[in-house]
């Protein structure tokens, strides 16, 4: 599925209009199945709502955690996320290049490193946050709110 803007039609009637012809009632029947092509749908949808910023989910991920727990350390916001170690060390280069976050070496205990976000990183996690609600809004638009938190809850579940 390429990158396009979606956001004329609800994130699952496009799923819907990819051929509506054919028959796919056992793969629709499979949970796996199914998240797989949402999931599809909704990155769709998330990399048109994000164009312009030049983020990725997984920097907006991790300025989140570091809006929600300033001063957290490097290696936490990695296994709250599950990005492995070797993977968190380029993401926070780039993230401190772009003076999004910044990075202070604990004085007691010179391995630690804790973070935090710049103005800067305020500002684009606002925006980004603006898109992402929007962006959700669109893809969630066929469920009522308690269907959403319905939904939200039995995916936690999992």
């Amino acid at each position: 599925m390429s990158v396009t803007s979606i956001a004329d039609k609800p994130v699952l009637q496009f799923l819907d209009d990819r051929s509506p012809n054919v028959r796919t009632e056992f793969l629709n029947s499979l949970a796996g199945y199914r998240l797989r092509q949402i999931s599809n749908a909704f990155m769709s949808d998330f990399a048109a709502a994000m164009v312009g910023t030049g983020m990725r989910p997984v920097q907006i991920s991790i300025l989140s955690v570091v809006e929600e727990n300033p001063g957290i350390r490097q290696g936490e916001i990695g296994r709250a996320l599950g990005v492995a170690r070797a993977n968190m060390a380029p993401l926070m280069a780039e993230l401190e290049g772009a003076k999004l976050l910044e990075r202070i070496t604990d004085e007691a205990d010179r391995r630690a490193v804790s973070v935090s976000l710049t103005k800067e990183g305020q500002a684009m996690l606002k925006n980004c946050k603006a898109r992402i609600t929007a962006h959700e809004r669109r893809a969630m638009d066929r469920l009522t709110e308690s269907e959403r938190k319905t939904l939200l809850r039995l995916l936690n579940k999992i």
